[in-house]
């Protein structure tokens, strides 16, 4: 946020202090922001059209700035960001939703006239169903896990593939969140959400501890630590994730920690016979639209349904003699 110009800063601390955002969004809405900033000046030919992003200064962007923005300069900017960084379109849904709560909160705080991001439409979202590990390929999985830290990876495979956390929500988990079968975990928004462990879980968790380090640890409330006895990282989770997907002969290019909370909400869904609302409230979903992309079903469902039909064993009536 240091190479941000100020009032990026206050509207960043806004959304944080006020509208309660995750730091995770706040640091995208400030990489979005950036990268929009130093589209501007090539935009206005305010600095030359070959100079290298990263050069391009913007801390003296200021409110003179956002003058005369319209329409057309946010569609050059998706279109940009399209075509010359490769974003799909959840990224730059992500970059409309950033744009649009920037220019609100200008508005808001009366340094603009108008909000020429109203009109400002949301790229169409593919409607593909999400990749997921079927209830096979999610043992196979589990057995793949091995060597120093297994009780460890074993117990967060199973928190993913029981519960469908999310990253961070995982590597946040503090060892005085968890009560029984309670588990509090901070979801987005820093919004808590109470997740019920399953008895795999709970077993996971308990071989876990007997062998965790006690002695050196610098974060002592973090349930899952690093070699380095300190709260494991996101990237650690990410790479011992993609190590068992890879052992366990699955496609490291299909799976990955995300695609586990896809198959815990499937297998959920499919075999646990969990409604949909049940379904929002367990992922942690604002919107029942989101959850909605859960609930594919596979093609055995689909053809057991059409043959469960009381017609499906109907036959042709013969026609009568004359």
């Amino acid at each position: 946020m240091n190479n941000l110009p100020t009032i990026a800063i206050d509207f960043l601390s806004y959304m944080e202090t006020i509208r309660g955002k995750s730091k995770n969004t706040i640091v995208a809405y400030g990489y979005d922001l950036s990268l929009f900033f130093k589209f501007l000046k090539i935009r206005r030919n305010i600095v030359s059209s070959d100079m290298e992003l990263e050069n391009i200064p913007i801390t003296d962007i200021d409110i003179y700035y956002m003058q005369n923005i319209s329409l057309a300069d946010f569609y050059a900017f998706l279109s940009f960001v399209a075509n010359q960084r490769e974003n799909k379109n959840s990224a730059r849904a992500r970059k409309v939703a950033c744009l649009r709560s920037f220019f609100k909160y200008l508005h808001k705080m009366k340094m603009i006239e108008e909000n020429p991001a109203i009109g400002l439409e949301t790229p169409k979202l593919n409607s593909r169903h999400p990749a997921y590990l079927t209830l096979e390929e999610s043992r196979q999985l589990i057995a793949s896990i091995e060597g120093e830290y297994r009780e460890r990876d074993y117990a967060i495979i199973m928190l993913f593939l029981n519960c469908g956390l999310r990253l961070s929500e995982l590597v946040g988990i503090d060892i005085n969140r968890i009560s029984g079968d309670i588990l509090t975990v901070i979801g987005k928004g820093n919004k808590e959400r109470t997740v019920y462990l399953n008895q795999a879980c709970i077993d996971a968790i308990q071989r876990y501890l007997r062998v965790r380090p006690a002695d050196g640890v610098k974060d002592k409330q973090a349930l899952f630590l690093s070699e380095r006895k300190q709260r494991i990282s996101k990237r650690t989770i990410q790479y011992l994730v993609k190590k068992y997907i890879g052992i366990s002969e699955l496609d490291t290019d299909i799976y990955s920690t995300h695609k586990l909370r896809h198959t815990a909400a499937t297998l959920m869904y499919k075999y646990g016979k969990v409604d949909i609302r049940s379904l929002q409230q367990i992922l942690g979903h604002e919107n029942i639209s989101t959850t909605q992309i859960y609930t594919h079903l596979d093609e055995d469902i689909l053809r057991q349904a059409v043959k469960s039909n009381p017609l499906s064993n109907e036959t042709p009536q013969k026609p009568e003699a004359d």
